[in-house]
């Protein structure tokens, strides 16, 4: 199978066929360079035969690269002019139709996923890369890895390790789930329109095994927003809100062995998830007596 991808001078006729100009409220940049969707595609490890879900495909740049690489695609787009013509696009290069399945919905919505796709490979809109990446991670636990090209900060902020600046609620959010780290850089002048923001790479290797059950998750997470809601406070402070007091919040941290001096971005997501854990303990002891 011999797939053609697109160049510049073709995305800007497709869109002009499809009357699309590119929006900031829907983070449309669309890349129009082959060799940097390839380089995607190749920081993926996309293998034949493979089956990966694209979120936001636009034109279909990164649609073709992937299907280049003998995988099957399936694609969440959100603009339905999109989602309607880029089954065709991809017969008019080289790849059967069967190859191919669109969702027309929205990404931050959908409950299921044709084909239980096991890798994630995407150009994501900048306004909703974290919601996007935690839905999808939350949602389809047959997602072992990925790479997403998203806003340079946001990448460095899902990357990022305990005691950096950076870190914060979405790294240890993204922790949850596995491994996560740097996978390239992207210019700027790939895209149409240029965005005003750096881009980069960053990917991820799911864990194996569940790190816990979804009400663990659910308090573990709560816990975290807390922390960084308040984040230049310690941990005694910023929690006493959601534990009562900053007594309460101290033996909770104590039991858990945290020190409750420490800061949020001092903390694991190990270390979130032993305070959820004491957390349910207790509350499980209040109910049995």
């Amino acid at each position: 199978m011999t797939v053609t991808l697109l160049g510049a001078t073709e995305i800007r006729r497709l869109a002009a066929e499809l009357d699309v100009t590119p929006t900031k409220k829907l983070g449309q940049n669309f890349v129009v360079d082959a060799n940097t969707v390839r380089k995607i595609v190749q920081a993926a490890r996309v293998q034949p035969g493979e089956r990966v879900v694209e979120v936001g495909p636009g034109l279909g740049s990164l649609t073709l690269a992937i299907l280049e690489a003998g995988a099957s695609v399936t694609a969440v787009e959100i603009d339905h002019r999109l989602a309607a013509r880029l089954s065709q696009t991809v017969v008019e290069h080289g790849v059967p139709a069967e190859q191919l399945t669109v969702v027309d919905a929205d990404a931050l919505r959908i409950t299921e996923l044709p084909g239980e796709p096991t890798v994630l490979v995407a150009n994501l809109p900048y306004n909703v890369s974290v919601p996007v990446l935690l839905h999808f991670l939350e949602s389809f636990s047959y997602l072992k890895r990925g790479v997403v090209m998203v806003q340079a900060e946001v990448a460095e902020r899902l990357a990022a390790k305990p005691g950096s600046k950076i870190y914060g609620s979405p790294s240890v959010k993204a922790a949850w789930y596995g491994e996560w780290k740097l996978s390239g850089t992207v210019s700027r002048q790939v895209f149409w329109p240029a965005p005003n923001v750096d881009s980069l790479l960053v990917g991820f290797d799911r864990a194996e095994g569940e790190r816990g059950p979804e009400e663990e998750r659910r308090r573990t997470f709560q816990i975290v927003d807390a922390a960084f809601n308040q984040r230049r406070k310690m941990l005694r402070q910023a929690l006493s809100g959601l534990f009562g007091s900053s007594a309460a919040a101290s033996d909770i941290l104590i039991a858990a062995g945290v020190a409750p001096t420490a800061r949020g971005e001092d903390l694991t997501v190990e270390d979130y998830h032993r305070v959820a854990k004491h957390v349910a303990r207790i509350e499980d002891a209040v109910v049995t007596d």
